[in-house]
Order: C-alpha cells, then structure tokens, then sequence
C-alpha cells in the first residue's frame, strides 16, 4: 500500500533531480538520479553506463556506495528519479542490493511528471535474501 508523501520525501527526490543531469548514459540516454538519506545525511548517486552493458551501474547502487563510503549502513530512504513518464522503479539487482541496509527503507519514486509514489522496499522486494540466510546453521558438515 503506498504510503503518504511527506515534505521529507520531496527534499529527498529534490536531490536525486538534482544530480540526475549528471548521469553518464551515451547509450540508453536514460538518466537516472538518486539520492539516499542515512545517519541524518544525504549521498547521491547517477547511473553510469559502460560498453560493457552488464559492467553499468545504477544510480540507486550509486548512491548507497556513497552512504557506505562514508560509514553509514542503515538506511532510513532512497529517492530515484527517471526519464520515464512514470516514477521510476529501482530495478531487482537494486533492489536486492538495498535490502541489505534496511529492507524496510522508504523508496520515493518520479519522473518526468509531477508523479510521486512512496513505498517501503520490502513492498517492492516481498522476499530478500539477507544477511540471516548466511547465518543459519545447514547441518551438512555434521557426521
């Protein structure tokens, strides 16, 4: 159920816009921008393009590398803005990604409209395979 849009989300997607002009995209010309919030901070991220298509990375990932970077891993929101008329989605891999820093984290989502839509991530990723999966004990090297 998407949740109601706050003054704190639009600042957010409001930095994600801001640097989603920066974004290098010289073969989808599909610029994406994000921005996250942590430990009461933002970092911001575009997606970079490589002729090496699965050597690309999003925007999304972008940014929370910036966050880690600078020693925060738990994330209260992301926002993403896109080219697309419709808010613009993190893609799976993006999302997978995220769920590592708080898979309940707020997901803010534009694009090129005035559109906005607010989901928490778990929303849009039901199911992560997260840090506990590593931690349980498989029983195979048991004799």
């Amino acid at each position: 159920m998407p949740s109601r849009i706050t003054e704190g989300d639009l600042a957010l997607l409001a930095f994600a816009r801001e640097v989603q002009s920066r974004a290098y995209v010289p073969y989808s010309s599909f610029r994406v921008g994000a921005a996250v919030f942590a430990g009461g901070e933002i970092f911001q991220g575009v997606n970079v393009e490589n002729a090496a298509y699965g050597s690309t990375l999003c925007a999304e990932r972008a940014a929370a590398m910036a966050a880690v970077t600078a020693g925060h891993t738990d994330f209260d929101a992301i926002a993403v803005i896109g080219d697309s008329d419709a808010p613009c989605v993190p893609c799976g891999a993006c999302r997978q990604f995220l769920a590592e820093f708080n898979p309940a984290m707020r997901v803010i989502m534009s694009g090129k409209t005035d559109a906005v839509e607010v989901l928490r991530l778990d929303e849009l990723l039901p199911e992560p395979f997260v840090r506990g999966y590593l931690d349980q004990d498989t029983g195979e090297n048991e004799e």
